[in-house]
């Protein structure tokens, strides 16, 4: 029975973290971005982030942010939220649904605690600067 279900799996959608700088805080933040790098068009996408992990022993959780888009053209980038910066402590999580076509997609994409540093840049496709990709 198990053997008949079919689960699609992502290939060249992924979630990048970049540092730009931010006129409001003066100084460089993160922004978490939703990368399209396939030939499709991504119809119904819903994003679910939060921060969970422990600080000094202590078990610390943000909130839920949702994010909605209609649609996200192929070969196209998405700006999703700022990831603050007493959370990058934290496992940062972003749950991604989306169709592509008439199949439904879902994968979880997750951040480490601390990874989202310069320590672990690579180029971001598409973007074509330095970021912390999670595929």
């Amino acid at each position: 029975m198990k053997k008949d279900i079919i689960i699609p799996t992502i290939e060249n959608v992924f979630i990048a973290a970049v540092q730009e700088w931010s006129d409001d805080f003066m100084e460089k933040v993160w922004y978490a971005y939703l990368v399209n790098d396939s030939d499709f068009k991504l119809d119904g996408v819903m994003i679910v982030s939060k921060a969970f992990g422990t600080i000094s022993g202590e078990m610390k959780k943000t909130s839920l942010l949702r994010h909605a888009y209609v649609e996200v053209p192929a070969v196209s980038v998405v700006k999703i939220e700022m990831i603050e910066k007493s959370v990058l402590a934290l496992n940062n999580e972003f749950m991604l649904t989306f169709f592509m076509g008439d199949k439904l997609y879902d994968r979880k994409f997750i951040f480490r605690a601390n990874s989202i540093t310069p320590d672990y840049v690579e180029e971001v496709p598409i973007l074509f600067v330095d970021g912390v990709i999670v595929r």
